[in-house]
């Protein structure tokens, strides 16, 4: 950690916010104008997600005008349509687009990402390109799952199961669909709501008016709506014919709707001619009406209204959704179908009749058990319409607007940057040995042992830790220098890593990242320690270490190191292995930039990993100890360039994602983890040391403000009350464990602040928790 000096500036830090409950809610309503991207089929597309699609973004338009919606239609580019009013559209099979659009969302800033989910819509099979695409997503997601199968294929499954551990809400339309989510792919209760599917608002009971209308006046009106297909059951229905139309020869059946185009693809119009055959056998084809079209919305509320009866003969029972069921009911007619997930929900308690599947004569039936009783039929039909005022688009509406409100991240207030993180979060997970490295929640878990990392940087944080006495800073500075002590194998020339709770090491050797942290932890201690005795420890064994340690080849190790070289040479500017090893360092880094770069890409390597401003900190300060001034604007230029990726179009911090580690020349947003606000602080900090340009103390502010809620997920990780701080942001909110690493990262984060925020910034007042409600 750089020493940095304070600067007075009235105009910095004015801002003092409350400390907040880790219970405090957030709001279940939208306050304020927001904007979310809605990712679907859309129309002018003619199938059941385009018109519910569609559906919500001309409602909530009408009724919460406060939501914006960004429109993101999946295309076909072989058969593309004309949109309107929409963002971008998406081109289906196209990988490339996925992240083309995914990364237009993330820079577009919107509040969430709400994506309609049927398994056919999206490209590769069963729609797997969903998968990568909700990866490239920062904002919060928000699903439709418009199909929850009890027994999906293994893809399906996986592909559902990877779709709900993203998500922040999730809507479904059915409570057997959310029971499902929860038992079988592991979905929390918390974040699944049933939302009826949406109906319009219609007058009751105007059947003879629409009749007249579409000269049907004297029948009795029959009617199933949709894009045709085996799966809708029709072959049944049309055998039934007989049995009605004998005993109610003003009977009429409508069948509304256009042939699936996959199947029109496939065989053309084969199935719906194997329907009208089957008709023309059963002596019944004069009383069917075809309606071969796609109906706007408007035409086919008018000609629901026209019918007395829907019939929906589905054969397959797991449908989960069916607009045109839900429009019935809304509308009051009587309904006959079979008992798939939805209708068994919607038409509970006598809301309709529901019947065996696959059955002509239990269909048969129960039209003429309606037919036989008037009374019998406006009695349900006066049912369904109640119903369905729980349905209609106003209800509709709010209920997505409270969906949606409660997926947007809550806006939070960091606490003053001068307030002092407690300890006792620290010392919890520390005992005679050093410091545990892992937590279930917020309790220790000995399983795990310990390990160098976090020794190392418990004891940089004794070097500079306020708030603890002469003997307890020596009882704890101790303990985790005899760790690091311990953890040096002279006969290998390298630091062991781990070691189990019973002390025993697991290894003779630990990575390189590791043993370049210990020496940057030894420089450090010499550097920083308030004790002339723990600091003379750590420069001889940072001595002993350079001797004999063969050369580091990782890019970390090596920034590391350097850093550990120039904490010894600003005590000491003559130390002559430090000069060497920050100059060897020096080279190497400037050298992998060199190899590095392309004009889109200012990096040292084609990936992005952790730690990512500890290469560009390394050339800063050893460019400025050394008087290398191309170093140190390489440092410069480069840390800019990763503060850039760091920065959402909202302009909170977000830190490169450990989903992103090995993706060359990519990276995603999540997980984000504390030690990559660390990391952009302390080189902010160094920056700002050689420039006093306020862009670094600005973006060290950010980073800090991000452990209190100002990110991706509204999600508090830090506590000032006890020094903890949660194990970083997933695409759920806050991960609820407070490992060693997190913790230390939050602690250190404080004090590099502190040497960059002015003095003249307000105390911090008494305050409560800072962890996720």
């Amino acid at each position: 950690m750089v020493r940095l000096p304070f600067f007075q500036d009235p105009e910095f830090g004015r801002e003092v916010a409350d400390i907040h409950s880790i219970f405090e809610a957030s709001g279940t309503k939208p306050q304020k104008q927001m904007r979310v991207a809605l990712v679907g089929n859309f129309a002018p597309r003619k199938c059941g997600i385009a018109t519910f699609t569609t559906d919500v973004f001309e409602k909530l338009c009408e009724f919460h005008p406060e939501i914006a919606l960004d429109v993101y239609p999946l295309d076909d580019p072989e058969n593309p349509l004309e949109y309107t009013d929409v963002a971008d559209t998406i081109a289906r099979s196209d990988p490339q687009d996925y992240a083309r659009v995914a990364r237009r969302i993330n820079e577009s800033g919107v509040d969430a990402v709400w994506l309609q989910h049927e398994y056919g819509i999206f490209g590769g099979r069963d729609g797997e390109m969903v998968i990568q695409f909700v990866d490239l997503l920062a904002a919060p997601l928000v699903l439709t799952l418009h199909t929850v199968l009890g027994e999906p294929s293994a893809r399906q499954g996986r592909i559902l199961r990877h779709l709900v551990t993203r998500a922040s809400r999730i809507m479904v339309m059915s409570h057997h669909s959310r029971d499902l989510l929860e038992s079988e792919y592991g979905a929390p209760p918390g974040i699944l709501e049933v939302i009826d599917h949406g109906a319009p608002d219609r007058p009751f009971g105007r059947q003879e008016e629409f009749k007249s209308m579409l000269g049907l006046s004297g029948r009795k009106v029959l009617m199933t709506f949709g894009l045709l297909g085996p799966g809708k059951g029709l072959e049944h229905a049309i055998r039934s014919l007989p049995a009605i139309v004998a005993r109610h020869p003003e009977a009429l059946y409508r069948i509304v709707g256009a042939t699936h185009p996959n199947l029109v693809a496939e065989e053309g119009e084969a199935y719906r001619d194997k329907l009208i055959a089957l008709a023309e056998h059963l002596g019944v084809a004069d009383y069917i009406i075809w309606d071969n079209r796609f109906l706007d919305t408007p035409e086919l509320l008018d000609q629901l209204e026209a019918c007395d009866i829907y019939l929906t003969p589905y054969p397959g029972l797991e449908q989960s959704t069916s607009g045109t069921l839900s429009y019935a009911v809304a509308l009051g007619k009587a309904v006959i179908s079979t008992p798939y997930v939805h209708a068994r929900e919607l038409l509970a308690q006598d809301v309709g009749r529901l019947i065996r599947p696959r059955s002509s004569e239990a269909i048969a039936e129960a039209v003429n058990a309606l037919l036989d009783a008037p009374e019998a039929m406006a009695a349900m039909q006066r049912r369904a319409y109640g119903r369905g005022r729980a349905t209609i688009w106003p209800q509709f509406a709010e209920a997505s607007a409270r969906l949606v409100a409660r997926a947007v991240a809550p806006q939070r207030a960091a606490p003053p940057a001068t307030a002092i993180p407690g300890l006792a979060a620290v010392l919890a997970m520390s005992d005679a040995t050093g410091m545990l490295q892992h937590s279930i929640g917020v309790v220790p878990d000995r399983r795990h042992g310990y390990c160098l990392d976090d020794n190392a940087r418990a004891l940089m944080l004794m070097n500079v830790a306020q708030g603890l006495s002469a003997a307890e800073r020596m009882k704890w500075t101790l303990a985790y220098a005899a760790f690091v002590q311990s953890a040096w194998n002279p006969d290998l020339g390298r630091f062991r890593n781990f070691m189990r709770f019973d002390r025993s090491w697991c290894e003779d050797e630990g990575s390189e990242d590791s043993n370049g942290r210990a020496i940057w932890t030894l420089g450090e201690t010499y550097a920083c320690a308030p004790d002339d005795g723990v600091a003379d420890w750590a420069l001889h064994l940072y001595d002993d270490v350079n001797k004999n340690m063969a050369p580091l080849g990782s890019p970390r190790a090596i920034a590391f190191a350097m850093l550990g070289a120039c904490a010894v040479l600003r005590r000491d500017p003559e130390h002559r292995a430090s000069r060497d090893a920050a100059t060897r360092g020096g080279d190497i880094l400037m050298r992998l930039l060199g190899e590095g770069r392309r004009p889109d890409w200012a990096w040292f390597e084609a990936v992005i990993g952790y730690d990512n401003p500890r290469l560009p900190q390394a050339l800063i300060e050893a460019g400025a100890l050394l008087g290398q001034e191309h170093w140190t604007d390489a440092g410069l230029e480069t840390l800019e360039w990763i503060c850039a990726q760091q920065v959402s179009a909202k302009r909170q911090f977000r830190p490169i994602g450990s989903e992103s580690f090995h993706k060359e020349h990519n990276y995603l947003p999540f997980d984000q983890q504390p030690l990559e606000a660390q990391a952009a602080i302390e080189a902010a900090g160094s920056a700002w040391l050689v420039t006093g340009n306020t862009f670094w103390r600005e973006h060290a502010m950010m980073a800090w403000r991000w452990f209190f809620g100002d990110n991706d997920r509204g999600a508090i990780l830090a506590d000032i009350a006890t020094g903890r701080c949660r194990d970083g942001v997933t695409p759920r909110g806050a991960n609820a464990n407070c490992g060693a690493e997190s913790i230390l990262a939050f602690q250190l984060s404080h004090y590099a602040l502190m040497e960059i925020v002015p003095l003249s910034t307000p105390l911090p007042r008494e305050g409560g928790m800072l962890e996720p409600a």
